[in-house]
């Protein structure tokens, strides 16, 4: 009887829902729709993935345990509205799906930063989902997860990495063969110390592609240091 209980009560801890935390952090929002908002970032540790360009490595294996309740609060203390969930993969980690939903009924404007390789279909309808498609430079490109497409709304964005010419013809053909044009906001992006930026637009406009161009403002504000 007393080892009975006993085991109720640690699969009762079990099932408190809690994530594992590389860090939370206030900063300004450097990519997607809602760039330069003050903005919260909650960064989950752990990826499946390992592509080239990553800039979050930090994130791959250090973080430490933290019940949503505790997530929560951290968030509120920053006395931000956006607030973006991110890694790492987030959804590599099941209860995220918990915490977004949590964060969405607090009244923030949440955001989402996947890497395209796992299923988005159970993320909460608030939610902004900017969901990463792996070009063959990333060294992850069998990894897009195709079926997410149909799942797009118009409120979430697409973000191809751009590391070369190579890539771009690449993303450009890629949106033609599964038709993501109109689906949501198409974000392009040179990578860091990689494409130019300016040559990245000018490939952008001569071939007046219908497209979203983005640099990472965090990154000219304050180099490539983790945490900004």
């Amino acid at each position: 009887m007393i080892a009975t209980q006993a085991n109720l009560e640690r699969g009762q801890k079990r099932k408190v829902a809690r994530l594992r935390i590389n860090e939370i952090v206030l900063s300004l929002q450097g990519e997607a729709d809602s760039v330069g908002f003050p903005t919260v970032f909650v960064r989950l540790t752990g990826c499946p993935l390992r592509c080239h360009y990553c800039d979050t490595e930090y994130a791959f294996h250090v973080g430490d345990w933290f019940e949503l309740e505790m997530i929560e609060a951290r968030v509120a203390s920053f006395g931000a509205d956006h607030v973006c969930v991110t890694g790492g993969e987030p959804l590599a980690q099941p209860d995220c799906l918990l915490l977004l939903t949590r964060l969405c009924d607090a009244g923030f404007r949440v955001s989402l930063e996947t890497s395209g390789a796992l299923d988005i279909a159970a993320v909460d309808e608030r939610v902004a989902r900017v969901v990463d498609v792996k070009t063959p430079a990333s060294g992850e490109q069998r990894r897009n997860r195709l079926q997410n497409f149909a799942q797009l709304r118009g409120t979430d964005q697409l973000k191809f990495v751009i590391c070369s010419r190579e890539d771009y013809e690449w993303a450009k053909a890629f949106i033609a063969e599964h038709s993501l044009q109109g689906r949501c906001q198409i974000l392009f992006s040179p990578s860091f110390n990689q494409v130019a930026p300016t040559e990245l637009a000018d490939w952008i406009l001569a071939d007046r592609l219908k497209v979203r161009f983005q640099l990472q403002l965090h990154k000219i504000l304050w180099g490539d240091v983790p945490g900004k």
